[in-house]
């Protein structure tokens, strides 16, 4: 069956490219199934779409405070391989350099994220339960102490570092890196952008204007041969005022305290 398809495949190709050429002699317009692919960029690291991605960062490490509201779905693998779709919403709410909550929200379950500039909070509303521990004394080095030490990766963890400018890592492991096109996405004009890695393909769609907000963002994760994928749209606001109240954590009367367990590593 697969020798049949790319058979099927190469003998469209090779017709398309003849209907193409033909059309092009005859000096009339190949029909649109016809054209190249649009979006055939392999191996092509564009500066035009580097250069969208640092204008972003440099506009978010702007801000003083954001934000984020992102609602979409994530990809779950079963162990026979069959791709399981699940739902959920995200609310950010962050201070530079130190302070963030964020809560997530789906019908599997519920996380709540807290970091006041000293300590960093995991709440499980439906379960009851909490931990806290020390952190440290700014939103970059939170992400990474959590992760290195309990193995915790925060939802939409990479929009941190693009809104402190420590993005760098990311632009130097690109592969491939170019302009799709333009795109309307929940009304607002943007340009859509796509980006290879080694082993993740990622897409992200950035505001049109002097407001370069990323407005949906897609990420593919090619390792897994089922290529289980995470999509979320965001809305965005700029500069709220928040107080150290919004980034305390205040637990009910029914919440049970544990302890957090520490990550010991591995694949």
């Amino acid at each position: 069956m697969k020798r049949l398809w790319y058979a099927a495949t190469a003998a469209g190709m090779i017709l398309s490219l003849v209907t193409a050429q033909s059309a092009l002699a005859q000096g009339t317009q190949a029909p649109k199934s016809a054209m190249p692919d649009p979006i055939a960029n392999e191996g092509v690291v564009e500066d035009e779409a580097v250069d969208a991605l640092k204008e972003m960062s440099t506009f978010l490490t702007s801000a003083r405070t954001l934000q984020v509201q992102g609602v979409g779905s994530l990809d779950v693998v079963t162990n026979d391989g069959q791709r399981i779709q699940l739902d959920g919403s995200t609310n950010y709410k962050i201070r530079k350099p130190n302070g963030f909550v964020i809560d997530y929200v789906s019908d599997v379950k519920s996380r709540r994220f807290i970091y006041d500039g000293k300590n960093f909070t995991v709440y499980s509303p439906k379960l009851g339960y909490y931990s806290t521990v020390a952190a440290p004394a700014t939103n970059r080095e939170v992400l990474q102490t959590i992760y290195d030490k309990f193995g915790i990766s925060l939802p939409l963890a990479d929009l941190f570092k693009w809104a402190d400018g420590s993005s760098d890592d990311r632009i130097k492991a690109l592969r491939s890196a170019y302009n799709v096109g333009p795109a309307t996405i929940d009304g607002v004009e943007t340009d859509h952008y796509a980006f290879r890695e080694d082993n993740v393909d990622w897409e992200i769609w950035i505001q049109q204007g002097d407001q370069p907000f990323p407005r949906k963002l897609v990420i593919v994760d090619r390792n897994d041969p089922a290529k289980p994928t995470f999509n979320t749209r965001l809305l965005w606001t700029l500069n709220p005022a928040f107080t150290d109240a919004d980034f305390a954590f205040v637990p009910d009367a029914n919440a049970k305290k544990i302890q957090l367990a520490t990550y010991k590593g591995g694949e």
